[in-house]
């Protein structure tokens, strides 16, 4: 390990990992932190209208087939997770299969994603805030913007302060957001037994039918939009070196997220659709002047002067991720750091606090400044930014499940176990989200997808490419340092050395906060 040389960021021993809050999430925490971060109430807000308008009554099997390739790129995260627990996931995991450029565009991917989305959280959860006091304000309006700077201000100082009081906060804020869901789904099916429902619509099984879709481009559509639904569950995976159980836990906690996702998901939208219709108009599901917001427009019916609930529950959803949200990015970076792919200081942990100190408080500082300056320009390109989020996930996912099979290209002929998990599962998950990074790119060119046309072609394309190129441009920049060259070289992460991880998940060292 000498070669790091004198500019090395701590003694690189491998039982006293990154200095994080070792043993401090079991199972259930890391369960919580995964499905927290899909953010799973707006997620359906802000993604079931639009699946509805797509597919129409295919909708709740578009969510089934959405679930496999997360499912496939899931189980590749667990596999490569059991033998590297790294918090710089796919980071670390692409550079010790494909080497230093792969890993850092890789670890991008991920910054990106998290930096774009914490802005979109934000906005939500801001519009939604000043909805409960009856006020219908623009995107760009002051308030609106304050509101959410103080929410993403107050995600980073909890995530600052420790994983301990994060997973508490979320424990509280994931069972609001399931119990409103409880509550939505039990109030819907009784209105339709009883009559009453707007657009009653008895359940059919070729809701669920995978033969039944009769538009390709709109299966693709659905199918692309239920991917968001998805996304955010490997966040468990980026706090593997702070479990119990590094090698097993956060694994299984990927995995069951993802099941609970697909049953929270295909649930709501049956129940929606029971109550609501695929109507075109009132409070149909096929009404596109309720797409992006379907609470809304039924909450009144559905609730009555309860109807609040709904929107209480959204706003929840979108502070729950936003904090969420910030760990896998800061983790992610600190690791970067740690591995010479990023400066020095982004690899500093708080004595006290065992977080990564510096990493959260830039990952936050950056998610403002982006949204602010966003807005500020123009509120439609940031809208663009966020319909572009899809190739940034795409992209990583992918990265990860080719990884997962080349990293172990040597093990698939030693059982049929190892066939299947580590390499043809993972490379189907890799394929479908390739495949869903191109057909999104080609959608995106067209100026009539998003909100905006730059150099004459879809702002969203423009957005999206752009957001993956800026992390070309920033890896070269970090390249010309000197301080770069162990990580480029492959001294300082590659296949044969090992990752600055715990020896062992029974040697803990909490945060302040303590256990759980």
């Amino acid at each position: 390990m000498s070669d790091f040389g004198s500019t090395t960021p701590i003694h690189l021993e491998r039982g006293e990992g990154k200095g994080l809050a070792t043993g401090t999430l079991g199972l259930w925490g890391s369960t919580v932190i995964g499905l927290a971060s899909t953010a799973p109430v707006y997620s359906l807000v802000a993604t079931l209208g639009f699946v509805v308008l797509a597919v129409g009554a295919q909708a709740p099997i578009a969510f089934v087939i959405a679930f496999v390739p997360m499912l496939f790129i899931a189980f590749a995260y667990r596999e490569l997770n059991n033998e590297i627990p790294d918090c710089g996931t796919t980071f670390t995991w692409g550079t010790k299969a494909f080497g230093p450029w792969v890993g850092w565009m890789g670890g991008w991917g991920v910054a990106v994603a998290g930096m774009v989305v914490l802005a979109n959280l934000a906005q939500i959860a801001s519009v939604y805030f000043w909805d409960l006091f009856g006020l219908d304000l623009a995107n760009n309006d002051g308030r609106i913007i304050l509101v959410a700077v103080a929410f993403i201000a107050a995600m980073t100082w909890v995530s600052w302060r420790g994983v301990e009081i994060g997973e508490r906060i979320q424990n509280v804020l994931l069972a609001i957001q399931y119990v409103a869901l409880a509550i939505f789904v039990a109030a819907a099916l009784w209105q339709f037994f009883a009559g009453t429902a707007p657009g009653a619509t008895a359940f059919d099984w070729e809701w669920l039918n995978p033969f039944a879709f009769t538009d390709f481009h709109g299966f693709t559509e659905a199918v692309l939009l239920a991917l968001f639904l998805y996304w955010g569950w490997d966040t468990c995976l980026a706090l593997n070196e702070e479990t119990k159980d590094p090698k097993r836990i956060p694994g299984r906690a990927a995995l069951l997220t993802t099941v609970i996702l697909l049953f929270t998901y295909v649930s709501v939208t049956i129940a929606a659709m029971m109550y609501a219709g695929l109507g075109e108009d009132g409070t149909g599901l096929g009404n596109e002047a309720n797409a992006d917001d379907f609470f809304l427009a039924i909450k009144d019916g559905l609730l009555g002067p309860w109807g609040w609930l709904l929107v209480v529950s959204v706003l929840i959803s979108a502070v729950s991720s936003t904090q969420t949200t910030i760990l896998p990015t800061a983790r992610g970076t600190l690791a970067m750091g740690v591995y010479r792919a990023l400066p020095a200081r982004f690899k500093t942990v708080h004595p006290v606090y065992k977080t990564p100190s510096f990493s959260t408080i830039v990952g936050g500082t950056v998610a403002i400044c982006y949204y602010v300056g966003m807005t500020l320009v123009s509120d439609n390109i940031l809208q663009d930014s966020i319909l572009s989020l899809g190739l940034a996930i795409a992209f990583y996912y992918a990265i990860t499940g080719y990884a997962c099979v080349w990293y172990y290209r040597r093990d698939l002929g030693r059982s049929a176990r190892d066939l299947w998990f580590k390499g043809i599962f993972p490379l189907l998950g890799a394929l479908m989200l390739t495949y869903a990074f191109v057909q999104s790119a080609i959608d995106m060119w067209d100026v009539d997808y998003g909100y905006t046309v730059l150099f004459g072609i879809g702002g969203t394309f423009v957005v999206g490419i752009g957001a993956l190129l800026v992390g070309v441009i920033l890896m070269v920049i970090w390249y010309l340092f000197p301080r770069s060259k162990p990580f480029f070289q492959g001294r300082s992460l590659n296949r044969e050395t090992p990752v600055m991880v715990p020896d062992e998940p029974g040697d803990v060292v909490r945060s302040i906060d303590g256990g759980i």
